[in-house]
């Protein structure tokens, strides 16, 4: 009982520390190209053991859409030692936790154990990787849960479908342009020795990072991994498309229909740098100053003191080639939409004109430390952050211990100057989002 409780207080972090010291680890590579990242901390007897395949909807052909977060659940059908059905049984009945989930550049797979699991959570994650069961009565199983899954969070959701609105237009051109949740009719044409050529090509050791994060030793964990992951066959090296838009110069105006609401809204989107990019973390400030927390510039104008706006948000959806900087508001008393744009401009525009205050300042620079503490407290937060140093940031996975100081190194004046660089109404996309009648 004593451990379980351990276990649960270490999920939610309130067992880790709250200091931003240095993220240590270990890494090596074996020789089928599997990037392997080792970090230990025996605060609580708790491993993550995760699984990053840098494979995600941009990577799909644009008529087979959707592959990418199709295999997030395809790969828990079982394999030729995982009878169907069996592992997630196997995960909750030895005290864990475990999911996945797909973006447009990644999928990431995950065990939460008591550390005393360890080698189960290896042996799991190895099975998925050298030998899933991939077959028509899986595929057909799979198939109606993505379908369901697309009904309850795009279809039948309020407000689902702006994304996908919004990204038709800020990359034409670009995978982007489509969710990862993909095309029902794409998934259903699709045959399945082309399921099985996708798995080949990308989910590969050459295209993956695994890490383990938390109660372990370092020399027995790389003997582990070793002994399960070395048998993986490497797969052909993963050669990636790259794709150079336009930049956009006149603003563009789409409207859409949901009868999911009954609340219209307005969104303002402009594409933006790449997670790689400096520039990605000064826009990440920018939205905690817009909108961030009740004393945020938008929420104080617009729903505190004007009370035009039930909501207001700004945020960066920052990705591996590009990004979409995303302003919106819902409004309140029937206020115009447009009038709930020319606020939200009006801000930028002060953000574009004048330096943010030394005061302000100092406040984000805490707020963003807090973040980089709390990203950091748990198990799984560590082990995502390492694998995305390694998979996004040029194979460096000390981009962990990089990231606070580049946040410390931000001015006043790049805040300034992003925004004039990059928020501008010839640059946007705005959509105005309406109740289906």
């Amino acid at each position: 009982m004593k451990k379980r409780i351990l276990f649960a207080l270490a999920i939610s972090g309130l067992c880790l520390s709250a200091s931003a010291q240095k993220v240590q680890f270990t890494e090596f590579d074996l020789d089928n190209g599997l990037h392997v990242i080792l970090h230990q901390d025996k605060t609580a007897p708790v491993v993550a053991v995760s699984v990053m395949y840098h494979v995600g909807s941009k990577d799909e052909e644009t008529q087979r859409t959707g592959f990418a977060h199709f295999f997030e659940h395809l790969l828990f059908e079982g394999s030729e030692n995982i009878k169907k059905g069996e592992f997630m049984k196997l995960v909750s009945s030895n005290g864990g936790q475990n999911n996945a989930n797909t973006t447009q550049d990644r999928t990431f797979y995950y065990e939460l154990f008591p550390s005393n699991q360890l080698e189960l959570g290896l042996w799991l994650e190895s099975e998925r990787m050298l030998h899933p069961v991939i077959n028509e009565s899986g595929v057909k199983t799979q198939n109606e849960v993505v379908k369901e899954e697309k009904r309850l969070r795009i279809d039948n959701a309020p407000y689902g479908k702006f994304t996908e609105k919004i990204f038709t237009h800020l990359f034409d051109g670009h995978p982007y342009r489509w969710q990862p949740i993909g095309s029902m009719e794409h998934l259903d044409a699709a045959k399945l020795s082309e399921f099985i050529a996708f798995f080949k090509k990308y989910y590969v050791p050459n295209n993956a990072v695994l890490t383990i994060a938390g109660d372990l030793d370092i020399d027995k964990t790389k003997a582990l991994v070793k002994s399960y992951f070395a048998e993986v066959p490497k797969g052909a090296p993963v050669v990636r498309q790259e794709f150079k838009l336009p930049e956009i110069t006149k603003e563009i105006i789409d409207t859409a229909y949901d009868a999911n609401i009954q609340i219209p809204a307005i969104f303002a989107a402009y594409r933006v740098p790449g997670m790689k990019s400096r520039e990605s973390k000064v826009l990440g400030m920018i939205s905690s100053i817009l909108s961030e927390g009740g004393s945020s510039r938008l929420s104080t104008k617009m729903v505190d003191q004007k009370k035009t706006a039930l909501q207001v948000a700004a945020f960066n959806y920052s990705l591996e080639d590009y990004g979409a900087y995303i302003t919106l508001a819902l409004p309140n008393k029937n206020t115009p939409l447009n009038d709930l744009l020319k606020d939200i401009d009006e801000e930028v525009l002060r953000l574009q004109t004048d330096l943010i205050s030394e005061s302000d300042y100092k406040k984000l620079q805490n707020k963003f430390e807090n973040n980089y503490v709390s990203a950091n407290s748990k198990m799984l937060g560590v082990a995502e952050n390492l694998a995305n140093g390694y998979t996004f940031h040029d194979k460096d996975a000390n981009d962990i211990n990089k990231e606070l100081e580049v946040i410390r190194s931000i001015t006043r004046e790049e805040i300034r100057d992003v925004a004039k660089k990059y928020l501008n109404k010839n640059q946007r996309v705005v959509l105005y989002y309406l109740p289906k009648k």
